[in-house]
């Protein structure tokens, strides 16, 4: 009983304040997907990896290894589903994107902030960076097929992640009214991103859903063997370990679904991919998380 209430404890929130975005956009009420969509990408979620990385203060090493773990799950999942895609037939363009970069915001921070406390935010933070940093860099290349580095420059979280890093192993102490404000600003961004989460998904649709679901099963299932293969080739343990295992493991990031939308590469389709594997998530994370804990 005791594991099944902590199971409750971290995914009950994670889910049930996306449902909140979710009915709120059902039953009619306004919600400024964009504006919160640039509020968390270039205010809260800045602020809140620069102020847990200055107070976590990570070791160097385990920066790199928690770095290295992450690209070696993003160019894992690249391979192995750009070989199940052609074998499937399915077109790389539209569906390895999918494959490749999964929800580590919107979900992962709060699931791991939820089942690994303070530690495992921070954690979870590096490996956040690290993705989206690649799938500002390489999600539209796939998507549009060409590469965008200004969007990778133009990028604050990046700047934010090296600033925490390097000020946190320089022993920098926050003045306090900084601690507070930077505090405050991240305490709103995992709420908001869970909101919005909800909300964009009550505008996505099933189409073609027996396809859609079978890759959806496929990020999940890849994401979850692929993460605990990295962490234990790695020697990853503890925190670290249950991390990149977790992050791994979500759904398809929304932001696959706006690249597709940007660019016209079947956006009903990466729709329906987010919202299944969404859905399909919530049968499959309390068991990830339970094999981890």
């Amino acid at each position: 009983m005791s594991l099944l209430a902590h199971l409750g404890a971290v995914v009950s929130p994670v889910f049930l304040i996306a449902l909140a975005g979710y009915a709120w956009v059902r039953l009619g009420r306004s919600f400024d997907q964009e504006f919160v969509t640039h509020l968390v990408t270039r205010i809260g979620a800045p602020c809140l990896v620069f102020d847990t990385l200055v107070k976590i203060n990570l070791p160097a090493a385990e920066l790199v290894r928690m770095g290295g773990a992450t690209i070696a799950c993003l160019v894992l999942f690249a391979v192995i589903g750009a070989i199940g895609l052609r074998l499937a037939g399915l077109k790389l363009r539209v569906y390895l994107p999918s494959l490749v970069f999964p929800n580590i915001g919107n979900m992962g921070l709060p699931v791991c902030l939820f089942a690994f406390g303070q530690r495992g935010l921070a954690l979870a933070m590096i490996y956040f960076t690290v993705c989206s940093v690649g799938q500002f860099a390489f999600g539209p290349a796939m998507a549009a097929g060409r590469f965008r580095l200004d969007l990778l420059v133009r990028m604050p979280l990046l700047y934010a992640a090296v600033a925490g890093v390097a000020l946190g192993a320089a022993g920098f102490v926050q003045p306090r009214w900084l601690a507070n404000t930077l505090d405050l600003l991240g305490q709103v961004t995992i709420p908001l991103m869970l909101l919005a989460l909800g909300a964009a998904l009550a505008q996505l649709r099933l189409a073609g859903w027996p396809r859609q679901l079978a890759v959806s099963a496929a990020r999940l299932g890849l994401g979850a063997a692929g993460g605990w293969l990295v962490a234990t080739a790695l020697g990853l343990t503890g925190e670290a370990k249950g991390v990149v295992v977790v992050e791994s493991a979500m759904p398809v990031a929304v932001f696959n679904y706006l690249f597709a939308r940007l660019y016209g590469e079947a956006p009903e389709e990466v729709a329906g991919l987010v919202l299944g594997s969404t859905v399909l998530s919530a049968a499959v994370l309390p068991g990830v998380i339970a094999l981890l804990l």
